[in-house]
């Protein structure tokens, strides 16, 4: 069974996708993310899935994604930005390298906007963003093997602190 060399975790405009394609480019793997799972499995996108479906059937997609992704993926990996929420979720964390990548709300609110395609920020995403943050920093600390802060800075200098912080060189 393989396992990922590592998991990204952070909220939504830390860049997880964007630094996580680059990871797994300086290291010469393969790059997934859960996201794109659940769209799969779903055969629809996030919005579509919390309108028809709600967020509850969203998140058992999403904790199910999670499992098989950690459980048979031999690559960097990218979580969506609630999936720490999930308890058993955090439990089968424990086993891998987690890089929790932060972002401060400025940074966050300029990289997502007005969270066009983010479900979660369909209303007023400025106070649902700081709420979210407040909320889910302590989850991804909780998880984080690494914490590598991303505000002010460019995918390529994140996507080589994360390569040498794993011990896993950069570019």
């Amino acid at each position: 069974m393989s396992t990922p060399v590592c998991v990204l975790v952070g909220m939504m405009g830390a860049g997880k996708t964007t630094v996580g394609g680059l990871v797994a480019e300086r290291l010469g793997v393969p790059f997934r993310d859960v996201d794109a799972d659940i769209e799969a499995a779903a055969g629809k996108p996030i919005p579509d899935i919390f309108i028809d479906d709600g967020e509850e059937r969203f998140r058992e997609l999403e904790r199910d994604a999670v499992a098989a992704a950690l459980d048979g993926f031999a690559g960097v990996l990218a979580l969506g930005g609630g999936a720490i929420l999930d308890p058993q979720t955090r439990k089968r964390l424990a086993d891998h390298r987690v890089v929790y990548l932060s972002v401060e709300l400025p940074d966050a609110l300029k990289r997502v906007g007005f969270g066009a395609g983010r479900p979660v920020l369909a209303m007023n995403p400025r106070a649902t963003l700081r709420h979210l943050l407040d909320q889910r920093r302590p989850l991804y600390e909780e998880v984080a093997t690494v914490v590598v802060a991303t505000d002010g800075r460019t995918p390529d200098e994140v996507a080589d602190e994360v390569a040498a912080a794993l011990g896993l060189g950069g570019r």
